[in-house]
């Protein structure tokens, strides 16, 4: 019985330290899944800032990028509004051919508006009353009624409003295209005056009054000079704000189209009765020029007014391309010009 019994506790001790060890084991092994979960967590939540954090960094990266992009876009766009607010107006590149004149002979083609009776076959036949001395005393006269006047800086299908059609710089206005022309002649032996001075500056008004004391001035002190070019630029417009450029192709090169304009004694001019010894002079230049370079000079001018000319029997007012045509285009033409003269001239030798 004794033997019975201490068999019964000593299984009840064995029963309870066993279910005491499962507990304790149970509790232990949470614990351990436990950690083993957070742990888990907390690497899952490395890994993904790990992931993260470079496409972070990207979007940081790109938005800068993203905004320099539209900055430059806005400021194009900014560009491009105060450009086109600039632009004034088209240029219209033209030809002006003189072949279609219905007034001409021999390589002399004129647009007569005037009433007068022209018969340019018996004009060319009459000598011109002139005789050109080489290195001699002054024998042409170069000036510029109207000398601010300028050219486009270069060749663009549109101008702005930073543009003018006149300036005072010499360097770029009709005293340059003077400069072009003396020098061909002085070159040539043709003793040349340039005078620079600007007639149209500070008043446009009043241009021919003042351009006539320096021919008057100059002739009095040089009475040889026989030859007296007054160089001009033209303007040319096509609808309200659009400029036309006159252009041809001389030897593959553009140059701005010339044309010749003359007084005459008609309409209400009366002051004005050696015009044909003028025009005789201009109708050779105009042959001359036409002979040599063919297409470069638009039909000459002639007009019921008096433009100087009557001081002289050798007076010829030249105009040179548009506020359209670029300077490049107009010293083209003035050294063109500058070889027909010298051409004729030479035929007119004493």
């Amino acid at each position: 019985m004794v033997i019975k019994m201490q068999k019964s506790g000593i299984f009840r001790f064995l029963s309870v330290c066993a279910i005491s060890f499962l507990v304790v084991f149970y509790n232990l092994l949470g614990v351990l899944n436990s950690s083993k979960t957070e742990s888990f967590v907390i690497v899952s939540q490395k890994e993904e800032k790990e992931e993260t954090t470079p496409q972070e960094t990207q979007n940081e990266e790109a938005k800068p990028q993203e905004t320099q992009k539209e900055e430059q876009q806005a400021k194009e766009e900014k560009t491009q509004e105060v450009s086109a607010e600039a632009v004034k107006g088209k240029i219209i590149e033209k030809y002006i051919s003189p072949y279609t004149a219905s007034l001409n002979y021999d390589g002399v083609y004129i647009k007569n508006s005037t009433s007068l009776d022209i018969n340019i076959k018996k004009i060319m036949g009459e000598n011109v009353n002139l005789k050109i001395k080489k290195n001699s005393e002054p024998q042409v006269l170069i000036l510029h009624t109207h000398t601010t006047e300028t050219f486009m800086s270069e060749d663009s299908a549109y101008y702005t409003d930073t543009f003018s059609s006149r300036t005072t710089d010499n360097t770029k206005n009709m005293a340059k295209i003077g400069a072009v022309v003396a020098k061909k002649l002085n070159d040539a032996g043709i003793k040349t005056i340039h005078d620079t001075t600007q007639h149209d500056y500070p008043s446009y008004s009043g241009s021919y009054s003042r351009a006539a004391e320096t021919i008057c001035d100059y002739i009095e002190k040089y009475p040889s000079i026989k030859v007296v070019l007054d160089l001009h630029r033209d303007a040319v417009s096509s609808g309200e704000s659009d400029k036309v450029k006159l252009v041809t192709k001389i030897n593959g090169k553009k140059a701005a189209q010339v044309m010749l304009v003359m007084g005459s004694q008609s309409g209400g001019v009366t002051n004005f009765p050696n015009w044909q010894e003028n025009f005789k002079l201009a109708v050779k230049i105009q042959q001359k020029i036409e002979k040599k370079y063919p297409t470069l000079a638009r039909p000459l001018s002639l007009m019921s007014k008096n433009y100087n000319q009557s001081l002289t029997n050798g007076s010829v007012l030249i105009e040179f391309g548009t506020d359209a045509n670029t300077l490049n285009e107009a010293v083209y033409s003035a050294e063109l010009v500058g070889d027909a003269l010298i051409e004729l001239f030479s035929e007119l030798e004493d």
